[in-house]
């Protein structure tokens, strides 16, 4: 992380870097809680409850936010080298970045959750198999028919996004060549570029479309990459736009995701509400990047939400596990029943003490590039 403020050399504008890094590192813990907020909604049963269960629901935003926040960190390093005309990133060496960042603590998650319900079960449990446990440690559990009945875990149902992340990762590399050398003819144009990443982004709504109107695809296939291209492309986007020295309003930028969020509880619509997620992720991305300054970057930058932000993928991690056996066995409520913010509190004040513990033991030196993607 650098320390101090950088010029950037397309507005001549000084930006105080380390201040950048920050909101992006809170803005994860954002991204974090709203994903336990809203399994906890689920697990006591208030997303049925009229327009608040609503709102709970959509609270999964939070998944969009962080698939945003990927395309813009991951991306942003062949955006600055194909504005820079330098060598583009080594593939070797960001597939050893993102095997590093990921796996470990993934894998230590998984191992636990399957030995935690070896001996502990509310219920069906269909992922807790050996061919389950092999598909949850490479991460292609989702790539199945019917995967509410073959391969979900009930202490990892989260991770169907992560498998999504490790998609991306792959597929990020040809996606930059593709954007950067076959549509800009391997020169910065920046005009082409989002013009490119609009395309890529198209394929969400094109790909859901023919999954809700043909049996063409396996009906597990709204979880898989193409279906969430549009949040990673807005991010991707707000990498460009930085590049290009554009500057958007803080006081605009928030208040329109606040009244798109809104939006998003009369939407049921798959195709509609990916759309809105997609736009909403790169407005709250842009916010501490095109956007920087006002209370919501000072909030964003505090630093308990640096530190919550710096341990939010192991939070990601292991909440459902913990809000499972919290829920079921220190609570003992029955599924759908039980007390929503007793819940949720609750399973954070078990999960955070853990995350940060699984974030010590699997080597991850807390503010080493905390901004980074997990």
């Amino acid at each position: 992380m650098l320390a101090g403020p950088a010029l950037d050399r397309r507005s001549g504008q000084s930006q105080p870097v380390r201040g950048r890094l920050a909101s992006l590192t809170g803005l994860r813990a954002v991204a974090a809680l709203l994903v336990v907020g809203t399994h906890a909604a689920f697990a006591t049963g208030k997303l049925s409850h009229g327009y608040l269960g609503l709102v709970w629901a959509r609270l999964e935003i939070g998944v969009s936010i962080f698939f945003a926040l990927s395309g813009y960190l991951l991306f942003r390093p062949w955006v600055v080298a194909a504005a820079d005309g330098a060598a583009v990133p080594s593939t070797r060496a960001y597939a050893r970045r993102r095997l590093r960042r990921v796996m470990p603590a993934y894998v230590v998650t998984v191992l636990v959750a399957y030995g935690v319900y070896t001996f502990y079960s509310t219920g069906p449990n269909p992922g807790q198999s050996w061919s389950g446990l092999i598909r949850h440690l490479t991460l292609t559990q989702i790539y199945t028919d019917n995967y509410l009945l073959t391969y979900l875990h009930r202490g990892l149902s989260q991770t169907w996004s992560l498998a999504v992340e490790a998609a991306f990762y792959v597929a990020l590399p040809l996606l930059a060549y593709v954007l950067l050398v076959v549509v800009c003819g391997d020169r910065w144009q920046p005009a082409r570029l989002l013009a490119g990443l609009a395309g890529l982004a198209a394929i969400s709504p094109l790909w859901l479309f023919v999954l809700t109107t043909t049996d063409w695809l396996p009906n597990s296939a709204g979880m898989w990459l193409p279906a969430q291209l549009a949040a990673f492309a807005g991010g991707m986007a707000v990498a460009v736009l930085q590049m290009m020295g554009v500057r958007w309003r803080a006081g605009l930028v928030v208040p329109v995701a606040v009244a798109l969020f809104s939006s998003t509880v009369s939407v049921a619509e798959p195709l509609s509400k990916a759309v809105l997620y997609a736009v909403i992720a790169m407005l709250v991305v842009a916010a501490p990047t095109l956007a920087a300054g006002g209370l919501s970057d000072r909030l964003l930058s505090s630093r308990p939400m640096v530190w919550l932000g710096e341990i939010s993928y192991e939070i990601f991690l292991v909440h459902v596990l913990v809000m499972a056996v919290v829920h079921g066995a220190v609570l003992g409520w029955p599924l759908f029943t039980g007390s929503l913010a007793g819940l949720y509190l609750l399973t954070l004040a078990v999960t955070i003490p853990l995350a940060w513990l699984l974030n010590r033991l699997t080597g991850r030196r807390l503010g080493a590039g905390a901004a980074g993607p997990r």
